[in-house]
């Protein structure tokens, strides 16, 4: 296994961004085709439960693994391209990736904070429902943007 720019090292790492980014888009991605969907037929007592179980359950390292994974995975990717034609598109996943990330930070946990705080179902879903779920198209469709990037990434540099 060899460290030079593009060489394999470089080609595992990108593999495994590739990856652990797209199985976070399918996260996203199943909640905007199916859970968030599933769970607007429920009543508000039933929708903040679920969410509140959902918000716990994930918070394991099937999830985290990949979460962080893609980030750090891509960030190295990135560095291990320099000087390579598919440098770019390593480079633009990490940025959409870090705005996934803030997005993530910055909106959609904070809103799973104040749903499992709340006290009345009614105002909790009030409150909730309609930003998380427009927030997490915006990361469903800014991790795919990634993913698409960094599959570029590895048809470039396969091709050389």
């Amino acid at each position: 296994m060899t460290d030079n720019r593009g060489g394999t090292a470089a080609g595992a790492v990108l593999g495994a961004a590739t990856v652990a980014t797209g199985l976070i888009a399918g996260v996203w991605f199943a909640y905007v085709c199916s859970v968030m969907p599933a769970l607007a037929r429920s009543d508000d007592k039933v929708f903040v439960e679920v969410m509140r179980n959902i918000n716990d359950v994930i918070q394991n390292p099937v999830f985290f693994t990949p979460f962080f994974g893609a980030l750090i995975l891509t960030a190295v990717a990135a560095w291990q391209l320099r000087g390579t034609p598919a440098k770019p598109w390593a480079l633009a996943a990490l940025v959409v990736y870090v705005a996934v990330f803030v997005v993530t930070s910055a909106v959609n946990v904070p809103l799973n904070d104040a749903l499992a705080a709340a006290t009345d179902p009614v105002r909790a879903r009030a409150d909730f429902e309609t930003p998380w779920v427009a927030w997490n198209i915006v990361r469903a469709v800014l991790t795919a943007v990634g993913f698409a990037c960094l599959l570029r990434a590895l048809a470039i540099r396969r091709a050389r």
